[in-house]
């Protein structure tokens, strides 16, 4: 069963960001600190929360395969 729709506003500021209006915040469970994710599909756009993750690890993980950055990688992967 689907549910209606429900249209919420914000407001972009001069910096291009907007508040995630309440209702959106409680129905994914954001809550301050959590990242989420913006997908461009044709005409809309889907947000979502981004899983949790300890982003420090792997920024931290990241550093470590610079080997994997070389031009042939971005060749051999560059459509995936």
């Amino acid at each position: 069963m689907r549910m209606p729709k429900t249209k919420l506003t914000s407001k972009v500021t001069q910096k291009y960001q907007a508040t995630i209006p309440q209702a959106v915040r409680k129905k994914l469970g954001i809550e301050k600190g959590d990242r989420v994710t913006f997908e461009i599909e044709d005409e809309k756009v889907i947000l979502k929360k981004v899983s949790s993750v300890d982003w420090e690890y792997l920024e931290s993980v990241s550093a470590t395969l610079s080997e994997w950055s070389s031009d042939a990688d971005e060749e051999a992967y560059r459509d995936l």
